[in-house]
């Protein structure tokens, strides 16, 4: 969908305004005492607290106002259908372990799309401060130390890279297997910074994140970010992946390509 200069700088002020409406909704509940949180799965810990359900909730009477239009995918209240071809895909922290546990790597992830994937998204962290945009013609962080332009790293060794995934176990045992092809041949492997570390790559400071079981509301947001700073997303075979599922997010093509064959027994 080819989208005229007045609507993107529309649809990044409108981005913008949810980002900030977030902020406040989640800021407001968390370190807070006694936060409760449900359990949305039955194998395992899958929380979703009072905050959540706010911070989507200020999002979405944003874009009635803004926006009626246009679709939403939200993690917490569903899918919205829209006219516009374009769709708001919205996940109001990402993290919430993270942020029941008072750690500062969960975020907001907002990201406006159409039929082919993610234009543009926003990777925001409210208690930090630090916001990260992707698309439109755009590429940059904004935060405590000021606002700068988005660019990843330069390619490297996998055997000098960094890499980064949410939880050990990755998925099912399989991938499980699959990722630690990978993880003994990186120079450094971390653990638990949800969507944060998917900033980190646009931020140029790592390399890799290697990823199972997400959804739409996890990536959009990071790809469009990851893209515009010059890196690439792509499911564990190589193509787009903009509703999730296995996904090998990669500072340059030569890491990617390194990672991904690994992946694939090679």
């Amino acid at each position: 969908m080819t989208l005229s200069q007045d609507v993107a700088a529309e649809l990044i002020a409108t981005a913008h305004e949810l980002a900030d409406a977030a902020r406040v909704a989640t800021l407001a509940h968390f370190r807070s005492a006694g936060l409760a949180a449900d359990n949305k799965e039955t194998a395992r810990f899958d929380p979703v607290t009072v905050a959540d359900r706010l911070s989507e909730e200020r999002m979405r009477e944003i874009l009635a106002r803004r926006r009626p239009q246009d679709g939403i995918l939200g993690e917490e209240f569903g899918n919205k259908t829209g006219t516009s071809g374009l769709t708001w895909v919205l996940d109001p922290i990402d993290g919430t372990r993270g942020y029941l546990s008072g750690t500062p790597t969960w975020g907001v992830l907002i990201a406006v799309s159409d039929e082919k994937g993610p234009v543009y998204g926003i990777v925001d962290q409210p208690y930090i401060g630090e916001r990260f945009e992707g698309g439109l013609g755009r590429a940059e962080v904004n935060g405590p130390m000021g606002r700068s332009l988005l660019k990843t790293r330069a390619p490297r060794p996998l055997s000098e890279a960094i890499l980064f995934t949410t939880f050990p176990e990755i998925g099912t045992p399989a991938e499980g297997e699959a990722f630690r092809r990978v993880a003994p041949k990186a120079r450094l492997v971390r653990y638990g910074t949800d969507c944060y570390a998917y900033a980190l790559i646009a931020a140029g400071q790592i390399d890799l994140v290697i990823e199972a079981g997400l959804h739409a509301y996890d990536v959009q947001g990071p790809i469009a970010v990851i893209e515009a700073a010059g890196g690439i997303v792509t499911d564990w075979q190589g193509n787009p992946c903009p509703m999730g599922g296995q996904v090998l997010a990669a500072a340059n093509r030569e890491i990617h390509a390194e990672a991904l064959a690994l992946l694939n027994g090679g």
